[in-house]
């Protein structure tokens, strides 16, 4: 005998807060999900504006608050716009973003060795002036 699953039946509850199911509420409900992503990556912009030009916080603390707006900011941007959440049908979209981080980590190091290589193996201007003398 088989057996027969029936997974209409699951819970609303079982989803995250960016995670569309649109079984679940229809497309008024995902769209409810996208209206509050942009609501949060609008208000973290503006915090991060306001930040920025304003003496609100200690000043050698405003990079520290950047950076930790823009943490939230990408957590926003990943739960609500492309849907990473931590259930088992998102791992191939985890591992893509794996995938593109370190490609860009690779990117970036290997620009900053180059450049680094390449200055510490320049000839300084002074001994450039004096060869043309």
């Amino acid at each position: 005998m088989s057996e027969f699953v029936d997974d209409r039946h699951e819970s609303v509850h079982d989803t995250a807060p960016g995670e569309v199911r649109l079984d679940a509420g229809g497309i008024g409900k995902s769209l409810i999900g996208y209206l509050i992503g942009l609501g949060l990556a609008v208000g973290l912009t503006a915090a991060s504006f306001y930040v920025a030009g304003t003496d609100l916080i200690w000043h050698p603390g405003v990079a520290v608050a950047l950076i930790v707006l823009a943490i939230a900011q990408m957590g926003v941007h990943l739960v609500f716009f492309l849907h990473i959440t931590t259930g088992p049908e998102s791992t191939n979209n985890v591992l893509a973003l794996a995938f593109g981080v370190l490609i860009v980590f690779l990117i970036i190091a290997g620009s900053l060795w180059i450049m680094a290589n390449m200055n510490h193996n320049m000839m300084p201007m002074q001994q450039i002036m004096q060869m043309q003398r």
